[in-house]
């Protein structure tokens, strides 16, 4: 539980908020570039596709006496056009071709078995039609499209339908950075990598789905009122949960980081960065856009609504008439300070000129004396 006056509970109780879906065009330039970036990896470089879904031939061979290099000229010498070589940690070497048939198979498995020292029972193999690779390939788009008129369906019954359109544009949003990342960088397209990716879709829409939830309950009956618009609970919303999003984030990023960066780049452990790097981008890419990405793209669709736009004309009338009370206030207490520092200067005036004798008044005063007439007696007034 957030102690009392943290980031958190402030937060929370809305004493302090970043307007985040005022800002919308923001984030939608910074979605934009990187999604133009993807893009530009996606259909300039493309996907490079293991053998599971192109079809061809995998050999793996101890790599305790000979290096890369040896491996991709015995492999060559043997009748593989371009092969793909790489290491699988410090104790084997993996040699990825085209379809060979079955001789070519053994011609390359004695040329590695020779160029490593070792027997041909020790080097693996692993054949892969094209026709299954297209398989399993269907299968997944199959699986992909079934799994998102699921979520649509709930996200409708459970919110509404433009909350379930924005949850879906934040979950391509994440779906189309994350394949664009893996063309740009050159992994292989592994089923590892399908797996991640269903794996952060359901994230995503994890995350998407605690936004929304708060959403709901800021704005139920909100239409009553004229204090906020539906933007405005929707961004407190935000507010509320951001704190709560990026915690989750960072515990789920942690052991995929660890993966992806120690067990992969570290130790060599190469079959793990596939399914590592899907986890990663995704799971970031998931946390933005169910932040800066889906919310404000439901306010957009939410203000479109009649209510919803006469609720924005009472609040921006009831904000003016604030502002116009205010601003009198204002005024009159502006005035007020000018009259009380106009009595101040007037008495330091009288207090500093009273220190002086007044001689002009003094003499007025005594002529003034001086022309009356004096009161006569009553035995003088008798005898005149």
């Amino acid at each position: 539980m957030a102690k009392q006056g943290s980031l958190a509970s402030r937060l929370y109780r809305g004493d302090i908020s970043y307007d985040i879906v005022g800002n919308r065009k923001r984030w939608y330039v910074l979605s934009g570039v990187i999604l133009l970036l993807a893009l530009v990896g996606l259909f300039g470089r493309g996907l490079n596709l293991g053998i599971e879904f192109e079809g061809g031939a995998e050999f793996q061979v101890p790599s305790a006496n000979c290096s890369v290099e040896q491996v991709r000229d015995a492999a060559t010498g043997a009748g593989a056009s371009n092969p793909i070589v790489t290491e699988l940690g410090d104790t084997r070497i993996r040699v990825q071709t085209e379809e060979l048939s079955s001789e070519q198979s053994q011609q390359l498995v004695q040329a590695l078995a020779t160029t490593c020292d070792t027997t041909a029972a020790e080097v693996k193999i692993q054949l892969v039609g094209s026709t299954w690779g297209g398989e399993i390939t269907n299968k997944a788009l199959q699986g992909l499209v079934i799994f998102l008129i699921a979520v649509t369906l709930f996200l409708t019954l459970y919110f509404e339908w433009r909350m379930a359109a924005a949850a879906l544009v934040a979950l391509a949003h994440d779906v189309i950075i994350t394949i664009g990342i893996y063309a740009l960088v050159g992994f292989e397209v592994t089923p590892a990598t399908v797996i991640g990716l269903l794996t952060i879709l359901g994230f995503s829409l994890y995350d998407t789905v605690v936004v929304f939830d708060k959403v709901k309950e800021n704005t139920r009956g909100i239409t009553a009122q004229s204090k906020m618009t539906y933007s405005d609970a929707a961004n407190l919303a935000v507010n509320q949960t951001i704190v709560r999003s990026i915690n989750t984030s960072i515990v789920a990023l942690l052991p995929v980081g660890a993966i992806l960066f120690v067990g992969a780049g570290l130790l060599g452990a190469g079959t793990l960065k596939d399914l590592a790097l899907a986890l990663f981008i995704g799971t970031a890419a998931g946390t933005y856009s169910s932040i800066f990405v889906a919310t404000p793209f439901l306010c957009q669709l939410k203000e479109r609504e009649p209510q919803m736009k006469a609720l924005a004309s009472r609040v921006a009338t009831r904000r003016s008439g604030l502002d116009r009370k205010a601003a009198e206030r204002a005024g009159k207490l502006a005035a007020a300070d000018s009259v009380a520092s106009d009595g101040e200067s007037a008495s330091v005036a009288t207090t500093s000129t009273g220190s002086q004798p007044d001689t002009t008044t003094g003499a007025r005063k005594e002529r003034s004396h001086r022309n009356q007439p004096k009161n006569q007696s009553r035995s003088k007034r008798g005898k005149s």
